[in-house]
């Protein structure tokens, strides 16, 4: 789902489509207006069929719009609160921070000890096998 900002904008747009449409109806279904000082011969009545129905559909789809539109803006943060919301959730963000930044250290901290422990323990294999091969080097000259 989008945010506010992007829907309000697709909301917008949406709306310039409609005006948009509603105009070209007009365009098409208008009656063409006489001027007194032109007269123009052989004109042509335009379909009036289905006048009355795109009127009430795109005052409709308008009205709608522009509901939807202030409900938008009205859910929008305010100025003042966006401040005060931006300094409380990057205090949030700190504090969380500052706890993983904690564990994180810990677990290093363990990682290392159990490094180590690995390492003496793998000195001490090294250490024992070359006491081993030094006994058995004495064992054969025997």
């Amino acid at each position: 789902m989008a945010d506010r900002l992007t829907q309000l904008q697709d909301c917008i747009n949406q709306q310039a489509e409609h005006f948009c449409n509603s105009i070209g109806i007009l365009q098409q279904f208008a009656p063409p207006s006489k001027f007194p000082s032109f007269d123009r011969s052989g004109s042509q009545t335009p379909q009036q069929q289905s006048q009355e129905d795109y009127v009430q559909l795109f005052t409709t789809l308008i009205a709608r719009c522009a509901k939807d539109i202030d409900t938008l803006i009205e859910s929008l943060p305010s100025e003042e609160n966006s401040t005060e919301l931006q300094l409380q959730s990057l205090r949030i963000l700190e504090a969380e921070n500052q706890e993983t930044a904690e564990r994180l250290e810990a677990i290093v901290r363990k990682g290392q000890d159990l490094l180590e422990q690995v390492q003496a323990a793998l000195s001490d294999i090294a250490q024992a096998q070359l006491d081993m091969q030094h006994l058995m080097k004495l064992g054969n000259k025997d």
